[in-house]
């Protein structure tokens, strides 16, 4: 998307206005610019607006950078692009860029991720040291962008740093892992620990990921009428219940603990090798405090997910690959007890390749960082 953003726009002629425009001139062609929508909608007056904005030369790359804030995705590339063709035009014509109001936009974590990653860039382009100037300060940056890049600066310098001392190393590694969130850095520090200091990290608990559950079903979903089909564990908990299940059967909770890698709960196992089937899974989680949160799950399989007997996401496909994190839904977890249930459906393929019924769910921070709460889910006596 940004590349064809660029091919549309590298067309227009740049050449800086002799004259400040005003701040409500700024405004309004960036609003002109956040505007624009999927498909083309509003690329004529966006484009417009962009060659407006371009001409105003690097005054205005903060006003720029700010606007991206609060823009939508296909409007924050047209102002990336926007920063950047007002860059590059400075850089050949000589004229300063205003690297101090950028630096300080950096610097602002209530700034969006997205938007202060381009101010980075831009300092990046202006001085080669700038990595060296601002990463080791942003390990623990609330920007996923920038804390990776600093994550991965302190990974390079571990290659080639000489240690005081192997347990110096060792304890380097293991607080580079608090601040490390994405799967592929995190695997590469704990691949160190473990073959250079016999440190086994427990990914799953690291991960924050649920391993204690109360199952429910079979419920129906042949022809696929369960995903929309309210079944009694969405109207509300209560552990001793018995319900009509399909085939005339009876469902019941049953106590399930999976010791498998990352949390992952296999139905097949759990339940059995059912097709055209609903399983419910439930969880009580105890927290200290309230706090936001994303429930991140994993399925091959159409799921559901509520929070609280909230409904925070659903996605009705299947068979279409498993991945981490490949489901998110936000909640806000409140202080003291707080329930999670998800609701799995498998169809009624039989292809070999469509067997698979399974799912993992963790608790974490925006970032993916493990948040601290207690699995308090009942026992069946």
């Amino acid at each position: 998307m940004q590349s064809l953003i660029r091919s549309a726009l590298c067309g227009l002629v740049l050449s800086f206005a002799p004259a400040l425009s005003s701040a409500q001139d700024v405004q309004s062609l960036l609003l002109k610019i956040k505007t624009v929508g999927k498909e083309g909608a509003g690329n004529v007056e966006a484009s417009k607006a962009w060659k407006e904005l371009v001409a105003l030369g690097p005054s205005v790359m903060p006003d720029i950078l700010g606007g991206m804030n609060d823009a939508n995705p296909v409007a924050v590339n047209w102002l990336r692009n926007a920063v950047e063709a007002i860059h590059d035009k400075a850089g050949h014509k000589g004229v300063k860029i205003p690297d101090g109001e950028i630096a300080d936009f950096l610097l602002n974590t209530k700034n969006a991720g997205h938007s202060r990653r381009s101010a980075y860039e831009c300092l990046v382009k202006l001085d080669p040291k700038t990595p060296d100037r601002y990463l080791p300060k942003m390990l623990d940056d609330p920007s996923a962008e920038l804390r990776r890049d600093a994550v991965q600066r302190q990974l390079d310098y571990a290659k080639r740093a000489a240690f005081e001392s192997p347990t110096v190393r060792q304890k380097f590694y293991e607080s580079l892992l608090k601040s490390a969130r994405d799967r592929d850095q995190v695997d590469a520090i704990c691949k160190t620990l473990k073959d250079d200091f016999q440190v086994e990290i427990d990914l799953t608990k690291h991960y924050g990921f649920v391993t204690r559950w109360l199952l429910i079903g079979s419920f129906d979903n042949r022809k696929g009428i369960g995903f929309n089909t309210v079944y009694p564990p969405e109207r509300g908990f209560d552990i001793k219940a018995v319900y009509p299940a399909k085939n005339d059967g009876q469902a019941r909770w049953r106590e399930h603990v999976t010791t498998k890698q990352l949390g992952l709960v296999d139905l097949n196992e759990a339940v059995g090798k059912e097709k055209g089937s609903v399983v419910y899974g439930f969880a009580a989680l105890e927290s200290a405090t309230e706090r936001a949160v994303d429930i991140r799950a994993a399925s091959n399989n159409a799921v559901r997910m509520w929070l609280n007997g909230k409904e925070i996401y659903f996605r009705e496909e299947y068979h279409h690959g498993m991945a981490m994190d490949q489901h998110t839904g936000k909640g806000m977890l409140k202080a003291g007890r707080n329930e999670i249930l998800i609701k799995v459906c498998q169809n009624e393929q039989t292809d070999s390749w469509a067997q698979l019924w399974s799912f993992q769910v963790r608790v974490c921070d925006y970032l993916g960082a493990a948040v601290p709460v207690t699995n308090v889910t009942e026992r069946i006596k």
